[in-house]
């Protein structure tokens, strides 16, 4: 079969409990832009048990069509009949690319789904664009047009490697959530949805879920602040957490960290930010004694605003902050902190 065959993009719409997970809307606004180079349409897949009320919520965030896998054994999320839904579906409508968003489920869907249609997969890109493959002509080597360039991380962050799938199809990507923009929806748009069901016969590669015991956190989602104070090794002790938590509270952010705070066991992973961590936007972001390794730049670099507070002049957290302050942090974020208080008290 020619890869000419293989048309539009498609986005696997990952929900649980019948709720759209936020990444499937994101990839959805960034299968638009691929689907407008490509000159096709967009298609989310929705996986699951009764689940096909969510199509119209998918339609307002982009998707052009959605192919619904609607079935009971699909009511939990299990490897082998989720990646049997999904394979069948790239079998049966053959989409040039797959995006597929990089949570717990993705990532085991995935890298399953990929070695089963035979194409290979390129996990955790934080840019997908269409360009030429060899992206500069290399000698004799033919260069292709209207390919998916995956750019990710590689060697730990300190190298960034772009990557195509010439030669075989669907081009799959895993995309880390926070990492692109989701479209404002639009209200009462409508999509063509189209059920398809490959059948399902439970065979030795079929878990038997005995039970689910969901864990209730406290943790903020630190992907939905619009401020974040954030702080790295600097900041000293878990005890000295205090003064960003007091700044915070004065601005109505969140606090987060840096995974050197993570690894002391100051903070909890959930506020990690970071190639590691979690990809956030929020529209000010401080960040507190972190020198600004690659890694945790990777998560941050598309706030709004940032604000850099070091007492190392050369750290490389302040080449991407808007505003920097050298100094000692032990000073400067209580005298920040009250200066904030006052004039807030003021008005």
């Amino acid at each position: 079969m020619g890869l000419e065959e293989y048309k539009g993009v498609f986005v696997f719409a990952q929900q649980v409990d019948n709720t759209l997970n936020g990444v499937a809307f994101e990839l959805l606004g960034k299968g638009k832009e691929l689907a407008k180079d490509l000159n096709t349409e967009v298609t989310a897949v929705l996986i699951g048990s009764d689940v096909k009320g969510l199509a119209d919520q998918l339609a307002e965030y982009g998707a052009d069509k959605v192919i619904v896998v609607d079935d009971p054994e699909l009511k939990n999320y299990r490897t082998e009949p989720y990646a049997h839904a999904l394979a069948s579906v790239i079998n049966e409508f053959k989409p040039e690319v797959m995006l597929v968003g990089a949570t717990a489920i993705g990532r085991d869907l995935g890298p399953t789904v990929s070695a089963r249609v035979a194409t290979g997969l390129t996990a955790d890109c934080t840019v997908l664009e269409i360009g030429d493959f060899p992206i500069n002509p290399v000698g004799n080597q033919e260069q292709k047009h209207n390919q998916l360039l995956m750019t990710r991380p590689a060697f730990g962050g300190n190298t960034i490697a772009t990557i195509a799938c010439p030669d075989n199809r669907p081009q799959m990507a895993t995309v880390r959530p926070g990492v692109m923009q989701k479209i404002a929806p639009i209200k009462g748009t409508k999509a063509e949805v189209i059920e398809f069901n490959p059948g399902f016969t439970p065979n030795n590669r079929y878990v038997e879920i005995m039970d689910i015991v969901k864990e209730v956190k406290n943790t903020a989602n630190i992907m939905d602040a619009k401020i974040l104070v954030s702080g790295g090794r600097g900041v000293g002790s878990k005890e000295n957490f205090k003064l960003l938590e007091d700044l915070a509270e004065v601005l109505g952010g969140t606090v987060s960290c840096s995974r050197a705070v993570v690894e002391n066991g100051w903070l909890p992973v959930d506020l990690q930010v970071g190639q590691t961590g979690k990809t956030v936007r929020p529209q000010i972001y401080f960040a507190i004694g972190i020198s600004g390794a690659i890694q945790h730049v990777a998560g941050m670099e598309d706030s709004d605003l940032i604000i850099a507070i070091n007492k190392d002049e050369d750290a490389p957290i302040f080449d991407v902050a808007d505003y920097g302050l050298v100094g000692d942090l032990n000073k400067i974020v209580p005298a920040l902190t009250k200066a904030l208080k006052e004039e807030m008290a003021a008005k």
